[in-house]
C-alpha cells in the first residue's frame, strides 16, 4: 500500500485516491485496513433524505461482503487539494455497478502516512440506497 512517504504531498495524495479507487473495485479489505484511520468516520447521503454512518470496522464489514467487480476499475478524480502538508481533500467518481458514487475524502498525515479520516457520499447515478 502506497503510505506517500516518498512522493510530494500532491503525488502521494493522488495515490491515495487512486488505491482507494480499485480497492473498491477489487474489494481489498487490507487496502482499506491500512488506509483508514482508527477514527474514520464514512457518512451517506441515502434516497430518502436520511444519513447513514459507518466506523472504520463498519465499512471494512461492507467491503468483505461484496464481490470484486469484474472488468478494469472506473473512476474519475475530479480534484484534489492539500493544506499544509498536513491535511487534504479529495473529490471523485467511483463505480461500483450498478452505482456511480461521488465520494468526498478527507485524509491527514500522521508521521510520514497520509490516513483516510473521512469519507462522505452519495450516489451519483443508479439505484438510491436502502434502509
Amino acid at each position: 500500500m502506497m503510505d506517500g512517504a516518498d512522493l510530494d504531498p500532491l503525488a502521494a495524495v493522488r495515490a491515495m485516491a487512486v488505491a482507494y479507487c480499485e480497492g473498491i473495485h477489487h474489494s481489498t479489505v487490507a487496502t482499506f485496513e491500512a488506509m483508514c484511520h482508527d477514527h474514520f468516520l464514512m457518512t451517506a447521503r441515502k434516497g430518502s433524505g436520511e444519513v447513514q454512518f459507518w466506523d472504520k470496522a463498519g465499512y471494512l464489514d461492507r467491503v468483505k461482503s461484496r464481490t470484486p467487480f469484474p472488468g478494469e476499475p472506473s473512476y474519475e478524480i475530479l480534484s484534489v487539494d492539500v493544506a499544509g502538508d498536513e491535511i487534504a481533500r479529495v473529490h471523485l467518481y467511483v463505480d461500483a455497478p450498478p452505482r456511480r458514487y461521488e465520494d468526498h475524502l478527507g485524509f491527514v498525515r500522521v508521521g510520514a502516512e497520509w490516513k483516510l479520516m473521512t469519507k462522505v457520499f452519495r450516489v451519483a447515478d443508479g439505484p438510491a440506497l436502502e434502509g
